[in-house]
């Protein structure tokens, strides 16, 4: 896999984390931001489906997803 950043910006992370880190770190944010557009997704669905919810009710959403993310040692394959 081939990945392409402008140069400021793998710049500015290797100055982060270091040569070695590099990939670990794209990873991670990659991993978060796909973590994030999938709950809105559902949070989305949800609220069609059942109306609107409360930001405290998104948070504790947010907060269990985080969870239950976090016990994964890996990102599930694509299927």
């Amino acid at each position: 896999m081939s990945l392409s950043l402008p140069e400021g910006t793998a710049e500015a992370i290797r100055r982060r984390v270091g040569k070695r880190e590099f990939s670990a770190f794209i990873t991670a944010a990659v991993e978060r931001e796909l973590r994030g557009q999938i709950l809105d997704e559902y949070l989305a669905d949800y609220e069609r489906r059942k109306g609107p919810i409360s930001e405290r009710e998104q948070e504790c959403a947010r907060r269990i997803f985080d969870e239950v993310f976090a016990e994964e040692v890996q990102w599930p394959a694509a299927g």
